[in-house]
């Protein structure tokens, strides 16, 4: 597997999909949790989406439950809370591993792309963003802490 383009992910609904059909967009990639002190980063992301969707650009929702079981509910409570709360309209799919024997292929890929700090790849809390490229390639990863505002300066170059 070369891009995020060869993967696929199944959405909240239940239903797979492959992410080549976001090829050719910037990507946002991010592992997300309704309960956890970054949860307002949701509210930034969508910000994100709704101002450079029109120039190809997403952003990816996958929750997670490793990080302080932060994300307990099922599929319909991250939908209804992420709808409610957040107004949240970028495409999100079901909860995903993303470390350990279970991670997910495409975290698998994202961590081996983009190592943190000191060439570690399991990811360290839940909000961990990874921007890619049009061509799927990772461009850079995020800490946690990195909000989507601060990301944005990165994002209008990688749009081009």
């Amino acid at each position: 597997m070369t891009s995020v383009y060869d993967f696929t992910a199944n959405t909240l609904e239940g239903v797979p999909e492959s992410l080549d059909k976001f090829r050719g967009e910037v990507l946002l990639i991010v592992n997300t949790a309704s309960q956890c002190g970054m949860t307002p980063h949701y509210a930034g992301l969508q910000e994100l989406y709704e101002k450079y969707r029109d120039k190809k650009f997403s952003v990816l929702g996958f929750p997670c439950n490793q990080f302080g079981h932060q994300e307990p509910g099922s599929s319909e409570d991250i939908r209804s809370f992420c709808d409610i709360s957040y107004k949240v309209k970028f495409p999100m799919f079901e909860k995903v591993s993303v470390n350990g024997t279970d991670t997910h292929p495409l975290w698998a890929f994202l961590k081996h792309a983009a190592p943190g700090v000191l060439g570690t790849e399991d990811i360290k809390w839940n909000f961990t963003k990874f921007l890619i490229g049009r061509d799927g390639a990772v461009i850079h990863r995020y800490a946690p802490t990195t909000s989507p505002s601060g990301i944005e300066p990165d994002l209008i170059k990688a749009l081009g």
